[in-house]
């Protein structure tokens, strides 16, 4: 096979920390609070800004509460877990790496009563008919490493008792959230707004803030993890006074990406950019000999991370560690002609390639990667020992 001639100009598709937003520069930096007390009105304010202009793309609801928490989207999910389970019965839907953290937190660290944990194959998505809308429920928005999405809110109740906690991390910013379904959203900002990683957000509908002032759960909160005191919020976590010392160059990127977002059309812009990464992956695809979707419905392919398994019977006729060895030569083919890095699949998943594809990657530069990935699995194939 002919090598391409083109590469893609901005050649990042690692799905965290993901892609800079086009036309990123230290320079946009250069206002960073920098050697400033993060509780000085400086940097709050700098935090509190995170948070109004992350309302305003998100279409957040005005009564949701907004925090900026440590330990990216793992802390905020984990501080939902054990700041607000145990009143209820629980069940924790999960169907790729990160879903199954959640899964085994609940199931194996929390002593819960009633639990359902509910796991589905790389793939393939939970059956989520059966769901009680007296019970607590824990899922992720969009599988980072299965590139599985949820179709649909439909099987969670408007007239619910329990809370739902969504881990939307690779999802906020090129999907659209249903807040009113929603009571506890995550994300980091290293996904789809491609800026630093270490800090997460935290955002909670009012259901969740009465939780928080009406309960107390039965097991000892870390001094990191406290989202109340006594039955009584902290509400500095949600007015830009963070728990722990934030790092000030990062509020400066993430708002920089929050700015572009604003100036490229906001939210409907942002979700057009993602889908058509792919629907650009799925036109190639449909005359494609080498590579399928990881995802087998339609209707659940992420267009954030975008999973590709090859096809070819001779590939599927390798043992598992073959099949990651040849992968993984596949990538370091790209990544040596500078076409593209960070596309190997996740080390739990089944191997192939992933492509992300959220908001901050150009289209044209899944465009000319899509060549080079053909290019490097045939190489790699006249090769392979």
């Amino acid at each position: 096979m002919e090598k391409p001639s083109k590469k893609p100009h901005y050649p990042y598709f690692s799905s965290g920390p993901c892609a800079k937003p086009p036309g990123w520069s230290f320079q946009k930096l250069s206002d960073a609070a920098l050697s400033r007390s993060h509780r000085s009105a400086a940097a709050v304010q700098k935090l509190q800004e995170v948070i109004d202009k992350s309302r305003q793309i998100l279409q957040i609801p005005d009564d949701y509460l907004i925090g900026i928490v440590p330990a990216s989207d793992t802390g905020a999910v984990e501080m939902a877990m054990w700041c607000l389970l145990g009143q209820r019965g629980l069940e924790v839907y999960s169907w790729e790496n990160f879903g199954h953290d959640w899964n085994i937190d609940a199931g194996e660290q929390l002593p819960i009563e009633n639990k359902t944990l509910v796991k589905a194959e790389y793939g393939e998505i939970p059956d989520f008919s059966k769901s009680n809308p007296d019970n607590d429920i824990i899922f992720t928005w969009n599988g980072t490493t299965a590139g599985v999405r949820v179709k649909n809110t439909d099987w969670i109740s408007s007239s619910r008792n329990g809370l739902t906690i969504c881990d939307a991390t690779s999802a906020v910013f090129s999907m659209q959230m249903d807040w009113p379904k929603l009571d506890v959203v995550t994300y980091s900002w290293q996904k789809v707004l491609g800026s630093e990683a270490a800090h997460g957000m935290l955002i909670l509908s009012p259901r969740a803030v009465e939780r928080l002032e009406s309960y107390t759960p039965p097991w000892p909160i870390p001094k990191v993890f406290r989202l109340a005191q006594g039955q009584k919020l902290i509400s500095g976590i949600f007015s830009g006074t963070t728990i722990n010392t934030p790092s000030m160059i990062s509020v400066e990127d993430v708002l920089n990406s929050l700015n572009w977002a604003i100036e490229v059309g906001g939210l409907s812009k942002l979700i057009e950019i993602s889908e058509n990464n792919l629907k650009i992956v799925s036109n190639w695809l449909e005359t494609n000999e080498n590579f399928e979707f990881l995802a087998k419905d339609p209707d659940t392919r992420s267009c954030t991370s975008i999973c590709l398994i090859p096809k070819d019977p001779w590939f599927k006729s390798l043992d598992h560690d073959n099949k990651v060895k040849f992968m993984k030569e596949v990538c370091s083919h790209l990544e040596s002609n500078e076409a593209g890095y960070d596309l190997n699949s996740y080390k739990t998943a089944p191997p192939g390639i992933r492509i992300w594809g959220g908001s901050t990657v150009e289209n044209a530069n899944v465009e000319l990667v899509l060549p080079w990935i053909d290019w490097a699995y045939s190489t790699t194939k006249s090769n392979f020992q």
